[in-house]
This record gives structure tokens, C-alpha cells and sequence, in this order.
């Protein structure tokens, strides 16, 4: 498959691609380590998303995902990862005073990677920044959930968004988010 001559414009389109190429009626391991393969060698060394996140953008393209298989890879990933350590336990938004101290804590983190000039640990932070994000997206509208859950899971992928456009900003953000009367009347019953 390394040989073949990829198509797609940007690194969403090729997963897919090469996704569609292994005509594979499931995804697990295999799958997901073939498609990371040539991400990195169509992108580069780091270019190759965890694999939770390639499942997920290939279940929402119709894929049958082998959970078990992919759930160990990713953990696999992450304890061989000297970032591990680093990342461990990070994000927290169960409240809004987790998901809060959580951003303020990652930005810590940001301002240590980016004075290291870590260029892969900068990518991996925004990257799980990114995943919660598009997990508290997806329970915002998932009816599972009561209409209080996905209000505030709404509010806090608000959070995640904003952190990623301008971290730098975020502490002053929230603060006055969280004072306006529009916060207060939809979650002060709420405690945070």
C-alpha cells in the first residue's frame, strides 16, 4: 500500500481514502496502524492522529469498529508515550470548576511546551483539547442525556473551543463569561 499514489488534498480525506482502500467490512488495530502508516508517510513522523480519534472519524464516515482492539491500541500509544505522564489525569469537566482549573492547568502546560519548543507535545495537547471538545459536542446533542447535561456540555465545549483559538486569553474569558446574566440565569442552580 505504500507504493500507492494518494489522491486526497488534506490528512481527514486520506484516512478515509486509505480506509476505503482496505475494503475491510470492521476497523480495529490493523486497520487503524495501516492507516497510520501512510499518514506518516504522506505527513510526516507526527502527523498520525491517536487512534480514537481516526476511529471516531471513520465510524461517523459508516465504519464497524472492533472497540476492544482500538481502545487497547490507543492505551498502548499513550503508556509508551513520555508525554504520558505529562497528560495523565490533565483534563477533568464533570463541573465547571474541573473543567476551569483543567484549561488553566493545560495552559500551564502549554506555556512549559511551547518555552521547550515542543513542537510534538504542543500537537498532542491540542489534540486532546480537541478530542474533548468534539466529545462534549457530541453529548451536547446526544438525547441520552438529560436537557441540563447537554446544556452544560454545550457550554464546555464552548470552553475547549475558545481555549483552542487563544489560550492565552481563556482565564479572563471565563471569568467574565461566567459573570454575564445569560451563564447565571442558565447554570447558577448549577454550584460552579
Amino acid at each position: 500500500m505504500t507504493d500507492h499514489q494518494w489522491s486526497s488534498r488534506n490528512k481527514t480525506d486520506l484516512i478515509i481514502e486509505v480506509w476505503e482502500k482496505l475494503d475491510c467490512e470492521s476497523v480495529g488495530a490493523s486497520e487503524i496502524e495501516a492507516i497510520e502508516t501512510v499518514v506518516r508517510e504522506v505527513y510526516g513522523e507526527n502527523a498520525a492522529d491517536p487512534p480514537v480519534v481516526v476511529a471516531r472519524l471513520l465510524a461517523d464516515e459508516g465504519a464497524v469498529l472492533r472497540h476492544p482492539e482500538i481502545l487497547e491500541l490507543d492505551v498502548r500509544r499513550r503508556l509508551d508515550s513520555p508525554y504520558d505522564a505529562m497528560f495523565r489525569n490533565i483534563l477533568r469537566y464533570s463541573t465547571f470548576a474541573e473543567a476551569e482549573r483543567s484549561l488553566r492547568d493545560l495552559e500551564n502546560l502549554r506555556k512549559k511546551l511551547a518555552g521547550n519548543e515542543d513542537k510534538h507535545g504542543l500537537g498532542l495537547l491540542r489534540n486532546l483539547v480537541s478530542a474533548a471538545r468534539d466529545e462534549t459536542k457530541a453529548a451536547a446533542g446526544d438525547n441520552r442525556y438529560s436537557q441540563r447535561e447537554r446544556r452544560y456540555y454545550s457550554e464546555v465545549a464552548d470552553w475547549f473551543s475558545i481555549w483552542l483559538q487563544s489560550s492565552e486569553i481563556f482565564d479572563s474569558w471565563v471569568k467574565v463569561r461566567k459573570a454575564t446574566p445569560a451563564f447565571k440565569d442558565e447554570f447558577e442552580s448549577d454550584g460552579d
